[in-house]
């Protein structure tokens, strides 16, 4: 495996400098007028629904998608792509149902949705906890990842630590030009990231092709994935039977069946896309219209993922699996499925390395901008404003959003230094589910209750959020224990710790359900119509004929994928 030629350090110093200089044009054109904290974090009206989807996905592809669903890719295959798949249909719910209700109700941060739909005491929890997972999951998850897929592709050494700060620099220099900066710059790392994560899926099979004696044939090396390991061509995976082997029973864990299509991924992805401030950021400076369509776009591009993501994952698997890749997939003697994206990487020709290089640079940083914009966003208008300040001047929150991003990566920064949360252990991306999944069921029953049902109440949503925390804890770690198991509500399986585990999307589905009869018991006690409730009206939910065209299109690829590749 050969390092980088001059060529690839040409090309991503292009990439770099492109970057910045069009960030810097944009906020020199920005600050040539008074800018407003709201124009700052949300870049008000000035994002088109291009710039809004491309930021959404370059927000979402990130080094966990990078490297850990190429991870998953790697130990399970395509089933993984329901991540994608089905945020493509979460997108169309939250443009066409959600979206409408923050922006009738004119709602800047989700803590704001929380004081305004429940109470103060709601609102304040949440921020507080959003802040800490962004910085101690999100950040450090993505800095870490992206520094060791680099380090990597650079040849391991030292350099992880040098690259980690760079990556760490790199975005606070695009962040603190605020959302617009953010927004417009993802469009160029959206398309910097497409065309280096298309070369590096057309690599991986050629590769495959060539090492079966094809030649350099792309759909050759496609067919021989196929041909070489169909059950990682299967989009469900089966139910381990009696003498089901330890990998299918992880395969399982991973990803159970039809059972998470009743539970855990929907709550996965209508809480990330619908109910997460640096994702619905992007779309709440904008007009209805604007925002539908750029989260409808955002929905297309995120069914390209896949390609990107996931097959070079399934083309390290079967090299590997055939004698190549050896050295690449346990760098050190320590083999880990996450290293399946960079040791692809490692065999990219001259030039192309540069590209894959600035593709995943692309990713991570604006991963890391939008995690920490949205971290100084909540900081700014949902505890500064409120607690610290509240006759703080627009000048003053800007500044102070400017400090909160600075010092946000940094703390990201040193708790990756060592890897202190032990993202490495995990695996990344499953890393982020997990810790995320532990709160979404009772967010989502939250946010879900408070937009559409009036009577729901502030104390059933204190309710729902700790009951949703704690028995998503339960069920993943003490429900075996107590009821052993296997009960009429779930099974659980020994993991490759020799432990019993319920797959964690069949855990996010019960805590959820449990949380949701418990909310709607809880409110039945209050008045029939909370005063707090938001007023709906059916002509908000209407969409535009190019609209439905949109939504039509993205159902018909899905349904053919699923057809096609069901099992």
């Amino acid at each position: 495996m050969e390092k980088f030629a001059t060529v690839d350090y040409v090309i991503f110093v292009i990439y770099f400098f492109i970057v910045a200089g069009y960030g810097y044009w944009i906020y020199r054109k920005k600050t040539s007028a008074q800018s407003s904290s709201k124009d700052y974090f949300l870049a008000e009206g000035s994002l088109t629904w291009w710039a809004i989807g491309a930021s959404l996905i370059a927000s979402n592809i990130s080094a966990e998608q990078f490297i850990g669903m190429s991870g998953n890719g790697f130990e399970v295959g395509i089933a993984v792509a329901a991540y994608e798949l089905i945020a493509a249909v979460a997108l169309i719910i939250v443009a066409v149902w959600f979206i409408p209700v923050y922006l009738k109700n004119k709602i800047f941060t989700m803590p704001q949705f929380l004081n305004n739909r429940y109470n103060e005491t709601t609102s304040l929890i949440m921020a507080v906890f959003w802040l800490f997972l962004y910085v101690f999951v999100n950040l450090t998850s993505i800095l870490y990842l992206g520094a060791i897929a680099i380090s990597s592709m650079a040849g391991g050494g030292d350099s992880f630590h040098m690259i980690m700060v760079a990556l760490a620099v790199f975005a606070v220099i695009i962040t603190l030009g605020g959302m617009r900066v953010i927004g417009f710059t993802d469009v160029i790392q959206v398309v910097v990231l497409i065309i280096g994560g298309v070369a590096t899926t057309y690599v991986a099979l050629t590769l495959v092709s060539e090492h079966f004696g094809l030649g350099k044939d792309v759909l050759a090396g496609f067919n021989k994935l196929m041909e070489d390991s169909p059950n990682h061509f299967k989009m469900i995976v089966e139910k381990p039977g009696p003498g089901a082997s330890q990998e299918d029973i992880n395969k399982y864990l991973m990803l159970p069946g039809i059972g998470m299509y009743l539970a855990g991924i929907w709550i996965v992805n209508l809480n990330y896309w619908g109910c997460n401030q640096y994702i619905t950021q992007r779309a709440l400076g904008a007009d209805l219209k604007t925002a539908r369509t750029g989260i409808l776009f955002a929905g297309l591009l995120k069914l390209l993922m896949p390609i990107i993501v996931m097959l070079p994952g399934i083309a390290a698997y079967v090299l590997y699996k055939n004698g190549a890749l050896q050295q690449e997939m346990a760098p050190g003697g320590v083999f880990h499925a996450d290293n399946a994206y960079s040791a692809i990487l490692g065999y990219l020709p001259n030039g192309m390395k540069g590209l894959a290089l600035a593709a995943l640079t692309a990713a991570i940083v604006a991963g890391l901008a939008g995690k920490a914009n949205s971290i100084a966003t909540i900081f700014t208008l949902d505890i500064y404003k409120k607690y610290i300040s509240k006759e703080a001047s627009e000048a003053k929150m800007v500044w102070v959003g400017k400090i909160t991003i600075v010092i946000s990566i940094l703390v990201s920064v040193l708790f990756t230094w060592n890897d202190t949360l032990g993202i490495g252990g995990a695996g990344g991306f499953t890393f982020i589910q997990k810790y995320t999944g532990f709160i979404s069921p009772g967010v989502f029953a939250m946010f879900l209750l408070g937009m559409f049902w009036k009577r729901t109440t502030g104390p059933a949503a204190i309710t729902g959020l700790i009951t949703g925390f704690g028995l998503s804890v339960f069920f993943n770690e003490f429900a075996t224990k107590v009821f052993g198991p296997e009960t009429w509500i779930y099974t659980a399986y020994l993991n490759k710790h020799g432990v019993y585990e319920i797959p964690f999307q069949i855990c996010m589905g019960l805590a959820f359900a449990f949380t949701l009869v418990l909310m709607i018991a809880v409110s039945l006690f209050g008045p029939k119509e909370n005063p707090k409730a938001f007023e709906l009206d059916r002509k908000m939910f209407k969409v535009e004929p190019s609209v439905m065209a949109l939504i039509v299109v993205t159902l018909l690829l899905v349904t053919a994928i699923y057809v096609r590749f069901w099992s």
